[in-house]
């Protein structure tokens, strides 16, 4: 790492932005477009949303779709529910549409904790304390902070309120349970995200306040105010999948990521290839499982699928209406993608960190390579979904990350 600030690579971060990129509206947000946009706020999104809030008697009957697994989906998102709705009359949903605001004051003088590389290493140690499993650091690079932010219960749109004196930005991972996210798509499989986002919200709001009392300013954040992809590149904590999704060396896909902004002086991370890019360019696993075909089988383009994706960036990028679409007509939220990914496996295991670095080493030199690891998988049943009734009954439920 480096005291001054590495300058923005995108050739190393692994996506090009194109002379016609424009920075995103948070109103195009297809969750957001869903509160106010005739075309994505339908009856369906409607009930969907309710599942999270009403009894759950009359919803579906069939296996991880009773009111016992509802019941536990939204037991996982209470916590990150807390927050999200504790400033609800101020027209403000801390960590979805606003960055959160219930931290105690900055310290009234500033406390050094070294050079930025020092201080860098020292806030990541406590991230991972708080229960990140991982932290980078990079500049802000304000092309991904949402040009205006937008309210889904008043309908209206105001300013970005991360200002320009924040000038660095940490970037927290959060895995989520392989073992119920096995069971997707299922009500019971939706723990496993409310749990991340619950984790999530303990994590940067901690972070933030031990940045506060150390005299710094610090802006907690998770679903808002920026999109958090690109930046999570650039501080180095991996690279994007064809699935449009972060692909980490530590836990592949199965992750939540949040952001702590600040104007604390702190060392930069560069962003790393693995071997992603080359792996997904031939692995079309996540496409071919996606049941409503919102995941391109291509290469990397621009084409924009509707207003929810970016303009300007050559990437994958996933049809969020039709993603969005099957979400609500199964009443909980979709990651097969993730499931049947191949990078979704426990990297604490020899036979998972062997398969890790033949696809580093290996697939850039020898791309067939990669069709083998692919039918291996399939020979394997890696990706297969567990029956959510299976999963009540394991004495492993805890089967963790």
């Amino acid at each position: 790492m480096r005291d001054r600030p590495l300058p923005i690579d995108d050739q190393a971060a692994g996506f090009e932005v194109t002379d016609d990129f424009e920075p995103f509206d948070q109103k195009d947000d297809v969750f957001r477009r869903s509160w106010h946009d005739p075309d994505v706020r339908t009856e369906a999104a409607m009930r969907f949303y309710r599942t999270y809030r009403e009894a759950l008697r009359d919803w579906r009957s069939a296996d991880g779709f009773r009111q016992q697994d509802y019941a536990l989906r939204n037991a996982a998102w209470h916590v990150s529910d807390l927050f999200t709705e504790a400033r609800e009359a101020d027209d403000r949903r801390e960590g979805f549409s606003d960055a959160f605001t219930q931290n105690r004051d900055p310290a009234p003088e500033r406390v050094g904790i070294g050079t930025p590389a020092q201080a860098a290493a020292e806030v990541k140690r406590v991230a991972r304390l708080f229960g990140a499993a991982d932290a980078g650091i990079c500049a802000v690079d304000r092309r991904w902070l949402y040009t205006r932010k937008f309210s889904d219960m008043s309908g209206t749109s105001r300013e970005n309120d991360i200002d320009h004196g924040l000038t660095n930005v940490i970037v927290t991972v959060q895995p989520m349970n392989r073992a119920l996210l096995d069971t997707v798509p299922s009500a019971l499989s939706g723990t496993a995200t409310g749990l991340g986002y619950s984790h999530d919200a303990l994590v940067v709001l901690a972070l933030a306040q031990y940045i506060r009392n150390l005299g710094f300013r610090a802006v907690a954040s998770m679903n808002d105010s920026s999109l958090a992809i690109p930046m999570a590149i650039q501080a180095g904590l991996g690279e994007y999948g064809r699935h449009g999704l972060l692909i980490t060396p530590g836990h592949g896909p199965r992750i939540r990521l949040g952001k702590v902004f600040t104007d604390m002086p702190l060392a930069h991370d560069a962003p790393i290839r693995f071997g992603v890019r080359e792996f997904c360019e031939q692995c079309r696993r996540c496409s071919t499982a996606c049941p409503v075909k919102a995941i391109p089988a291509g290469g990397p383009d621009t084409a924009r699928h509707n207003r929810s994706n970016i303009a300007g960036v050559r990437k994958w990028s996933v049809d969020g209406e039709r993603c969005f679409g099957y979400w609500t007509k199964q009443n909980t939220d979709c990651a097969i993608c993730v499931r049947v990914c191949p990078f979704n496996r426990d990297f604490s295991r020899p036979g998972a960190r062997v398969w890790r670095w033949l696809v580093r080493h290996g697939v850039r030199r020898w791309p067939a390579l990669t069709g083998w690891l692919v039918k291996l998988d399939d020979r394997l049943g890696h990706g297969r979904r567990r029956k959510p009734a299976d999963w009540w009954r394991s004495s492993s439920r805890d089967d963790s990350f």
